[in-house]
């Protein structure tokens, strides 16, 4: 989309509400007039009572024009941070309503753009709005759907118990294990080939170095740990000893609250053993995640995936018979072969099976993903919207409560990720992390460390693949040395 500009700046505002709203369109900014028919005209405009932000969209033949505006006294009183805020909202708003005249209809979350939604109702409860107001901003201001809003609500509630029982001295802890089976034809992270690579020994050495270090700071600060998320890539790649080591090495570097959350990704159900659970519930680890994704064997072999359904069960039920603890299961909504009526199947096999968590995502196409590269055919986004709208009811009706959520850039009709809980068994490590309520020190390949503290986050990330990781480590260890 050709977008021209007079008065203003603000490209990042724009672009994300076009990614929003058109989200096969990129951000084109031709120099001289305005022309072509797929073109948005935004001004910003100041006079002595209002500043008026106008939006001209021409597309598919016809032209939408839109107006907001703020008064200009409000802006000129603002503190810097408060006029770019309102600055931007003035103007998105103005190009979103052209284009929901041009759409003939509006998205689920309507003008919110970022990954986070749950922070707005979060932070206007927190300013001690009630939440029938804080429900009504995201109604009045930003056009959110009922049903989504109710989502963010709920989430919301669960973000503010889960920061009130934080203490001031207590942080959250990510490892990273880089290493899958094979590669899932919508995955983008940054992963080897763990059943043929000879590189995961050298890296999990290298790992119990920077843990020691890291370890050695936190305690010499005197911070505690309160959850433990060892994720991926799948780290039940590793072998049972590997994984034994691993967390006997996290117990005794870390001081761990008494009541201490540990999750270990198991994921794939083609790389969980028996003794590598018992190897898990030996460590401390009580919580564990088994990932379907879809219990579909013709979805599973289009996305890559080597094990079928019946491996999914059989994994489930060895989890089970080991008692390694909450068990949290992902479906995705909107995979290539997938149907309203499958993946309905799908979430009622795994309601079924009576996990203490499900996570339904919405599939993203992300950049470095095969099946973007590849043009897959995928649901279009009303069929998405079946999904979903079916699971949000059967996950109620089953007992299940949202309590966190987060949105991607190039997911199917522009929905979220959300997760979903039996009462009395959230994961706080997915609130804290998500809604960033403490800081997370990550470690090993690919993990971004964020201090929170004093009203902003500073983040410092890892370098992504295990052979540069091994390579830095030394400069790595050096600056988690001054980190904290």
């Amino acid at each position: 989309m050709n977008l021209y500009f007079s008065g203003h700046g603000e490209k990042y505002a724009v672009e994300q509400t076009m990614l929003t709203l058109f989200p096969q369109e990129r951000p084109v900014y031709p120099e001289g007039p305005v022309q072509g028919d797929n073109a948005l005209d935004l001004s910003f405009s100041r006079g002595p009572v209002w500043t008026t932000a106008r939006a001209v969209l021409r597309r598919d033949g016809g032209t939408f024009t839109r107006q907001c505006r703020v008064k200009t006294a409000r802006l000129d009183q603002a503190d810097p941070v408060e006029a770019t805020r309102l600055t931007r909202r003035t103007l998105q708003r103005a190009f979103y309503l052209a284009a929901v005249d041009c759409l003939g209809t509006e998205p689920p979350w309507g003008m919110l753009s970022g990954v986070r939604p749950v922070k707005l109702p979060t932070r206007a409860m927190e300013a001690g709005a009630t939440p029938r107001q804080a429900e009504a901003m995201l109604r009045r201001d930003y056009r959110v759907s009922p049903a989504r809003r109710r989502l963010a609500m709920d989430c919301a509630q669960a973000s503010l118990a889960v920061k009130k029982s934080l203490q001031p001295q207590e942080v959250s802890l990510y490892v990273g294990i880089p290493f899958c089976p094979t590669r899932c034809a919508y995955c983008s992270f940054i992963s080897s080939s763990g059943s043929a690579n000879k590189l995961i020994p050298s890296y999990l050495e290298g790992l119990l170095r920077e843990i020691d270090a890291a370890g050695e700071n936190l305690q010499a600060a005197g911070k505690t740990v309160r959850s433990v998320y060892i994720g991926g890539g799948t780290p039940t790649t590793l072998s049972a000893p590997q994984l034994a080591q691993l967390m006997d090495r996290l117990r005794t570097a870390f001081r761990l609250a008494p009541d201490t959350e540990f999750t270990v990704e198991a994921g794939r159900p083609d790389t969980m053993t028996r003794e590598k659970l018992e190897a898990i519930r030996a460590g401390g680890g009580n919580r564990i995640s088994i990932n379907p994704q879809t219990m579909s064997d013709g979805v599973l072999a289009a996305i890559g995936r080597s094990h079928r359904a019946e491996d999914i069960r059989a994994a489930y039920a060895l989890a089970r018979e080991v008692d390694v603890g909450a068990i949290n299961m992902d479906l995705i909504a909107g995979l290539p072969g997938d149907t309203p009526e499958g993946f309905r199947a799908s979430l009622e096999e795994v309601i079924g099976l009576d996990p203490e968590n499900i996570t339904v995502h919405t599939l993203a196409l992300k950049r470095g993903a095969r099946l973007r590269q590849e043009d897959a055919v995928i649901p279009e986004g009303e069929a998405v919207a079946q999904m979903l709208s079916f699971a949000w009811d059967a996950l109620r009706e089953a007992g299940y409560v949202p309590y966190y959520l987060y949105r991607q850039k190039f997911t199917s009709g522009s929905f979220e990720n959300v997760g979903w809980c039996k009462p009395g068994t959230l994961s706080q490590y997915n609130i804290c992390m998500m809604e960033e309520l403490h800081t997370v020190l990550s470690l090993g390949a690919g993990g971004v460390t964020k201090t929170i503290g004093e009203g902003c986050v500073k983040r410092l990330a890892n370098p992504k693949y295990p052979q540069e990781y091994l390579r830095d480590l030394d400069r790595i260890i050096e600056e988690k040395t001054t980190y904290f």
